[in-house]
């Protein structure tokens, strides 16, 4: 029987703001996968679909990719549910299994992976598939959680910093490995958030960053004006870099930013309505259901409607902030601030890339791209947070 006490400490906030974006997710995700190809099959035309209201557009979406991703979400909504049910603090009897278990499956990809865009990301079961290196970002925040809480209080030098590098770099060579630039950047991005909360020296942890951050800047310009080797396929250091100079390569690596600069700018204040986004319906727009959502949301909502949905991330965000901030002990604060240092770096990243003042490096939107695997993990994901709130009192069952 679940206690009652078990919803009483739920927090609906972060839930209803989850359920909102889902909701706004499937939406978008129909809207983005609607072409004009498909309403001509049907013996439509565009001046109809413009005249038609709201109710009438959403009826007549194209719902292939909808009800997949409604399939993810409840699989998600299950998988949460069950991460919730179990108390996190059982979690560390099994943190070195999982780190095994990770870095199996990581390797199982560059095996039997399957290559689709380019990259071998992909283990095929039967009809399905799925993306290891979505859930290796959990399973790394979850497993670095435990080992930095062991040295809590000994991460006050380079030298007992290093360990930590390691434990992160190792799985982070596997997934750069297939190559997957997005994702090891997410792993960075986890090591340095969750460093500056365990480390009695957050001062040192930024300065660590920022010469990491120098250091690659300046690799890539010794690539660029002397041709030095670099750890980066042509294609991916294009992508990188193509953001400052999109009109450089109009047909080629800029294409992708230029369409999205296109959809947002055209979109005004209320924006041109739900299905009727010429760059996304007209499919100028590439890979709008997935790493250009938000040129879709952007161009159909407007201003307006790009507005409210950051700010239900925002809200989002601060809950994981707050219940961090909340948790009774240390394995507790890190796996929320993992999960908050993901998160944020992926929206950051994915929107920051549509209106063209971040590197395009192919990471979904969380809770609103396309994309089962990377679906069912942050639900995951979610699935902690709520874990670790519902038990930030000792004794609360």
């Amino acid at each position: 029987m679940v206690n009652k006490r078990f919803f009483k400490n739920l927090d609906f906030t972060l839930v209803g703001v989850t359920g909102a974006i889902l909701v706004f997710s499937l939406v978008m995700i129909g809207s983005a996968s609607t072409d004009y190809g498909w309403w001509m099959r049907l013996g439509l035309d565009i001046d109809k679909l413009q005249e038609a209201n709201i109710v009438q557009r959403l009826l007549w979406m194209k719902k292939e990719y909808v009800i997949k991703q409604f399939f993810s979400i409840i699989l998600g909504i299950a998988a949460a549910a069950a991460t919730v049910y179990i108390p996190y603090d059982d979690w560390r009897r099994y943190t070195k299994h999982l780190y095994i278990v990770n870095l199996l499956m990581l390797g199982a990809v560059l095996v039997l992976g399957h290559t689709e865009m380019g990259a071998q990301r992909w283990i095929d079961i039967g009809p399905f598939g799925f993306q290891p290196s979505e859930f290796a970002k959990l399973i790394i925040i979850v497993t670095l959680a435990d080992f930095l809480a062991r040295r809590e209080g000994q991460l006050r030098t380079i030298k007992e910093i290093v360990p930590c590098f390691i434990f992160v770099g190792v799985p982070l060579l596997l997934i750069l490995i297939q190559p997957d630039l997005g994702t090891s950047l997410v792993f960075v991005a986890i090591l340095f958030g969750m460093l500056f909360t365990a480390s009695s020296k957050p001062l040192m942890i930024t300065g660590l960053f920022g010469a990491g951050l120098a250091g690659v800047v300046g690799l890539v310009w010794s690539h660029l004006k002397f041709g030095t080797w670099i750890p980066l396929h042509e294609y991916q250091l294009n992508r990188l870099i193509i953001f400052l100079d999109p009109w450089s390569d109009i047909q080629g690596a800029g294409y992708h930013v230029i369409q999205s600069q296109i959809a947002i700018g055209s979109s005004g204040f209320w924006g041109k309505g739900l299905l009727l986004g010429t760059q996304s319906f007209l499919e100028f727009l590439p890979i709008r259901h997935t790493d250009f959502i938000f040129s879709v949301l952007a161009e159909e909502t407007g201003f307006l409607g790009a507005t409210l949905f950051l700010l239900l991330f925002g809200v989002f965000l601060y809950r994981g902030v707050r219940i961090a901030n909340e948790s009774k002990d240390m394995f507790g604060t890190l796996m929320a601030v993992g999960i908050v240092s993901m998160i944020t770096f992926q929206i950051l990243v994915n929107v920051g890339m549509a209106v063209a003042i971040m590197p395009v490096t192919g990471l979904p939107l969380p809770l609103f791209s396309y994309g089962g695997s990377s679906m069912i993990t942050n639900m995951i994901a979610i699935g902690v947070l709520l874990n670790i709130h519902m038990r930030r009192q000792k004794n609360i069952f």
